[in-house]
């Protein structure tokens, strides 16, 4: 009877901690949008009228607590990351209208993924207010919920500045001020306490799950008692009965371990990670071409990526489409979007991975000698007041007012479709040319090709689907019985003949078994 007793404890916790690695998707979707900087009220508009109808998963939104309100430079997007307090009113919005977002995405099938801030406060150096309006003194180590004691003591730190100075010295990255934030002590009781406070809070409201930011800076055990303690998700909020929040951690991992000290699956007992090699190795092969498309025949975790079930992977985020954060000159951005477009189809039409699309804000570019973007700190559209600007919607779907929206290009859009449709097959019948034409089956219900040669892709393929006409979903979409884009014939063998030239802005055909007409 005891052992049965053990045993029954043991595979509760495994269900418990193995949780954490569901995205808690509605049945049928997939993929998560970050839409950056956007407020709450758009957010919930975005979800009704495109999102829930289009077949996003969800949205990761910017951090929803306090922050420090920066002036100079005039409110940089950087300023979200800089705490004050976990009162939930930033410039996207008030705790209430969070709460309004919430519960308006979940409810057309669209989860909620907060971008967190744990491991730190504002700068050192800072005294000013919040967005909620509380005041706060870096230098005292003052905020409206910690005080001096709450902060990893120098004593902890074994740098001569107090701040990171070896990010090989595991002990400094993690007890040291990461680029001057007041770091916080998650040792503490009380410090655990009020963040499981915080976040059970927005659980509580209907969020789905958590992206850790700056996770390495962190201790993985520390992390395991507040994520532990974190509340199911909310049965009346369409959850299923005992759903736990997703966790997915930022953890900037380029290379081999004796490169990266802190390597990422340090943290794979907590939750999935995110898989930046992703962008880093695509980019190399559709921004610089220095390698061909074929080599992508073993893409995931035979490439020294993490292993599929802990991976969420990106072409790129907020951090390194600004040159920060891992990836440098390889990472493709809306900037160049005929092979983002062509990265971003490989990611969602491949099998590895939980798959994230960025959706961005436009800024003016200034370069320095050495390639730097001295703008990389512009914050979001906003007024004389600094308020962050609505979201236009065109007549095109494309949106204004500054805001980018790849995730409203058709290309990929459509491709978070065929994701859905093509979800729970493996892929199969890989060919390629050798050289940088490729092409695949997702079982019998999809099939993509890209062409990303200096000529044209004419070639007969199995296309792994049932004979019949199909709307190439890349180019236009399936409206009645007709297609607004290019059309493939299907024979009975399942072949078709595949031509795309190399000239035109969209070098990708993709096809599924939803798309016939």
């Amino acid at each position: 009877m005891a052992a049965k007793i053990v045993l029954a404890l043991a595979l509760a916790f495994v269900t418990l901690v193995g949780a954490q690695f569901e995205p808690n998707f509605a049945t049928g979707r997939n993929t998560i949008t970050h839409l950056f900087e956007w407020r709450w009220n758009d957010i919930a508009e975005e979800c009704e009228r495109f999102l829930g109808p289009n077949g996003y998963g969800g949205v990761q939104t910017s951090p929803a607590n306090e922050n420090a309100v920066i002036d100079e430079p005039p409110r940089p997007w950087w300023e979200r990351y800089q705490p004050v307090s976990y009162q939930l009113k930033t410039r996207s919005g008030t705790e209430e209208e969070f709460a309004s977002m919430v519960r308006r995405c979940n409810a057309v099938n669209v989860r909620i993924y907060v971008d967190v801030v744990l491991n730190h406060m504002t700068d050192n150096h800072r005294i000013g207010v919040g967005t909620g309006g509380n005041t706060f003194n870096a230098p005292d180590k003052a905020y409206p919920e910690f005080s001096a004691a709450d902060f990893n003591a120098r004593s902890k730190c074994s740098s001569g500045s107090g701040a990171i100075e070896d990010w090989t010295d595991t002990t400094q990255v993690r007890n040291c001020e990461m680029l001057v934030l007041r770091d916080l002590d998650q040792s503490q009781t009380y410090v655990r306490d009020h963040i499981v406070e915080f976040l059970n809070k927005m659980v509580d409201y209907g969020v789905a799950g958590f992206r850790i930011d700056a996770v390495k800076c962190m201790w993985p055990a520390e992390l395991k008692e507040i994520f532990d303690r974190l509340n199911n998700l909310p049965t009346e909020q369409g959850f299923a009965p005992n759903s736990r929040p997703f966790i997915y951690q930022e953890t900037v991992d380029l290379g081999p371990k004796e490169q990266e000290p802190i390597p990422g699956d340090e943290y794979f007992g907590l939750g999935r990670t995110t898989e930046f090699r992703v962008g880093r190795y695509l980019g190399e092969r559709l921004r610089q071409g220095w390698f061909p498309l074929k080599d992508l025949v073993n893409w995931g975790s035979d490439w020294g990526m993490y292993p599929d079930n802990y991976a969420v992977v990106f072409i790129d985020n907020h951090d390194n489409q600004r040159g920060h954060g891992g990836g440098g000159d390889y990472i493709l951005t809306f900037r160049r979007s005929r092979p983002y477009k062509m990265a971003s189809a490989f990611m969602l039409a491949h099998p590895y991975g939980i798959t994230r699309v960025m959706s961005s804000f436009n800024w003016e570019e200034k370069l320095d000698g050495s390639g730097n973007d001295e703008n990389s700190w512009v914050g979001p559209p906003m007024n004389a007041n600094g308020e962050i600007d609505p979201v236009i919607i065109n007549p095109d779907l494309t949106c204004g007012n500054g805001w980018i929206c790849e995730h409203r290009w058709r290309s990929i859009y459509n491709l978070v479709k065929f994701r859905n449709v093509v979800a729970g097959t493996s892929l199969t019948d890989w060919w390629d040319n050798g050289n940088n034409q490729i092409a695949f089956c997702r079982g019998n219900k999809g099939f993509i090709a890209i062409n990303n040669e200096n000529f044209s892709l004419n070639a007969n393929l199995q296309t792994c689907l049932p004979a019949g006409e199909y709307c190439d979903v890349y180019t236009g979409d399936k409206q009645g019985n007709a297609c607004t884009g290019r059309s493939v014939i299907v024979g009975s063998d399942g072949r078709a003949d595949i031509d795309i030239t190399n000239e035109t802005e969209d070098p990708v055909i993709a096809i599924h078994v939803e798309a016939r007409l």
